[in-house]
């Protein structure tokens, strides 16, 4: 064979054999696809074409302490049609009944919808929209219409719920309630106890059906979600309302920049309202911020108390120790300390000072007796916890500021600015909680926001008060501080809050912000409790920057706030002092009150017996015969301080007092 020949044959050969072995891979690797990895490729192929999708569990309410909601959860359904589920004859039988149905529920005309299908049938349109957001009722009563009640397979009904979280209140309350939503930062109440509401998410089988559009095999959860838990809070609506009303019509009237107030209850820490407003550029106010908790800023005056707590627990000085006022003015290292008042106070006492919040007594009292060792002064402050923050579930409590003689920036000025509150910085929580454990004795317990956690009628947790500090001072030094800030009140700087109705303890606090630069903004608040001989409540209420021509002090711009929502708080929730019960009233007398009242609007000029009466018609009488009242107690009257068949006159004062 010719040598050209052998090199073709050869050629062929290695051909053949080269497309032989590619046939023997070919054929491997078929074989390792269908039997080796076969199970992996049809779960990618599958992958494409299903899909688990999740069902978003319910979260759990959240309830005000009466059990008034503040924040629930509704789930919504949107539907959809497959319009190639249905057989040609159940589509022709049926379809015109459906968009008659649909037309009478959904408002829109037969022929709108009878189109619509119609188009979607001949497109071989999967994925319909014919309904957003109805409700649970409305879908029951679409699922009996034609066609629909057939399902999802036969009927080409598809249903997509969505959970959606509504809030009664609306815009009160918003930020103390807030939200936990995906990719925002978790705001409030709901972001605090996120862990008890969020519940467990489902899972349901979907499949793609063109583009990016998937619908549900069919209308039945794989995985049932779980629905979270109920929380149930410390907020009283009612008192909430109050406080919000209260705040808002302050801030307007001063065109103020912003403000908080808050209501704690003094056993046991619970906050009852809080209530955080904040100016828009359009002038309205709405709830910006939880400056209740974030904002840390110089208290001023309100700051005193502490002050005079620590040099009462100290023994440097006692309510009866006199300071100088020095004209109404003290240099400090060529820094000026004043007085409200021009001119000074003359000589006073602490006790005085304290009431009439006398800058210049007060710097002294802690400069002489803290000047050569102010780390014993600072020390006490820290003792009482004023340099801790609170740790409350929600985020973003502010730090407090409480400066020491080792820190960098401690100066002269330091020890003496401390004193009226100046060069220090709290939240308003953390004041009140200080202001809190004076009204309670001295036991600082942390403010609360949660009372217990449900799960519907099951008990699954409950809150009980925590103490922070179990005695910041000497029942001694308490007993002298309540005395001082009850006079606060009755002759003091809040004289203008003075109610003969109930009683009032506390403090005021004015604090010119950014005063090194001689700014001319303000910050106004007022912190206390009542009633002032059993305190059940705290309060504080802060306002940042009011329009100066209109008042900037505390207890013209703060103070009333605090008023208005104590006078209410107070006459829906009276607090019956403990005293020994009287004897019962007399029928004669109980027969004869209603009489009393009527005369009491027309001629009546003796002081009838009241008792048995109810308080507000008593009150009604006294007042109409132009004599002042004052109530102790609550229910009907037990005793008057004036015999009856007195002759009243504005310058009489009958106290009832009530059981």
């Amino acid at each position: 064979m010719p040598t050209t020949d052998k090199n073709i044959l050869h050629r062929v050969y290695a051909v053949s054999i080269f497309f032989a072995l590619v046939a023997v891979a070919i054929v491997v690797q078929i074989v390792r696809i269908q039997f080796v990895e076969g199970d992996e490729y049809r779960a990618k192929a599958e992958d494409r074409i299903f899909r688990n999708q999740m069902v978003e569990a319910n979260r759990g309410n959240l309830y005000d302490s009466n059990g008034q909601l503040l924040a629930t959860s509704i789930t919504k359904y949107d539907i959809r049609f497959d319009a190639v589920a249905p057989s040609q004859k159940d589509f022709n039988a049926e379809i015109e009944p459906l968009a008659s149905s649909l037309s009478r529920k959904l408002n829109k005309p037969k022929a709108y919808f009878l189109n619509k299908f119609r188009k979607a049938r001949t497109n071989n349109s999967r994925y319909l929209h014919i309904a957003d957001d109805i409700n649970y009722t409305t879908l029951m009563e679409l699922k009996s219409f034609p066609l629909f009640k057939r399902g999802a397979n036969r009927g080409g009904l598809i249903v997509e719920p969505h959970v959606e979280r509504e809030y009664p209140l609306g815009k009160m309350a918003e930020r103390l309630v807030g939200y936990d939503e995906v990719g925002k930062p978790r705001v409030g109440l709901e972001g605090a106890y996120r862990n008890f509401l969020k519940g467990e998410n489902g899972s349901r089988l979907e499949q793609k059906i063109s583009g990016n559009q998937w619908k549900p095999i069919n209308n039945v959860n794989e995985i049932e979600p779980k629905d979270g838990l109920d929380v149930y809070t410390t907020i009283d609506v009612n008192m909430q309302d109050v406080a919000h009303h209260a705040l808002l019509e302050q801030l307007e009237y001063f065109e103020a920049d912003h403000g908080t107030a808050v209501v704690m209850e003094t056993a046991t820490g619970e906050i009852k309202a809080l209530s955080n407003l904040g100016r828009s550029s359009d002038g309205k106010y709405f709830e910006k911020r939880n400056y209740a908790l974030w904002e840390s800023h110089e208290p001023g005056s309100t700051f005193k108390l502490m002050s005079v707590i620590a040099a009462l627990e100290d023994k440097v000085v006692d309510t009866s120790t006199v300071f100088d006022t020095q004209n109404g003015k003290i240099s400090y290292y060529g820094r000026n300390v004043r007085d409200s008042k021009y001119g000074g106070y003359g000589k006073i006492s602490v006790a005085k000072a304290f009431e009439l919040s006398s800058n210049t007594a007060l710097v002294q009292m802690v400069q002489d007796n803290y000047g050569s060792d102010p780390e014993k002064y600072v020390d006490r402050l820290y003792n009482m916890n004023l340099n801790d923050k609170l740790n409350l579930p929600i985020i973003g409590e502010g730090k407090p500021m409480i400066p020491h003689p080792d820190d960098e920036n401690w100066s002269g000025l330091s020890l003496p600015w401390m004193g009226f509150g100046y060069g220090v910085r709290l939240t308003p929580l953390q004041t009140l909680t200080f202001y809190n454990a004076v009204a309670n004795n001295g036991v600082m317990v942390k403010p609360r926001l949660i009372k217990e956690v449900r799960s519907k009628d099951k008990m699954i947790e409950k809150y009980d008060r925590e103490i922070i500090n179990p005695s910041i001072c000497s029942q001694e030094t308490i007993d002298k501080v309540k005395v001082m800030m009850e006079n606060v009140v009755k002759r003091g700087t809040a004289d203008n809050l003075y109610s003969s109705r109930f009683s009032m303890a506390g403090k005021t606090g004015t604090c010119q912000t950014e005063y090194w630069k001689g700014a001319g903004n303000y910050i106004a608040s007022f912190a206390g409790y009542f009633p002032a001989d059993k305190p059940k409540y705290s309060c504080i209420v802060v306002i940042h920057k009011p329009n100066t021509a209109k008042g900037y002090y505390g207890n013209i711009v703060a103070g009333p706030v605090f008023k208005k929502i104590a006078q209410k708080i107070y006459a829906s929730n009276p607090q019956a002092d403990e005293v020994e019960l009287p004897n019962e009233v007399p029928t004669e007398i109980q027969k004869s009150l209603k009489s009393y009242y009527t005369k009491a609007q027309k001629t009546l000029k003796d002081l009838p017996d009241l008792r048995g009466m109810d308080a507000m018609d008593a009150i009604a009488i006294i007042e109409n015969m132009g004599a002042q009242v004052k109530i102790v107690g609550s229910g009907k009257v037990k005793t008057q301080s004036i015999k009856p068949g007195t002759k009243l006159n504005t310058s009489h004062q009958v106290i009832l007092t009530l059981s």
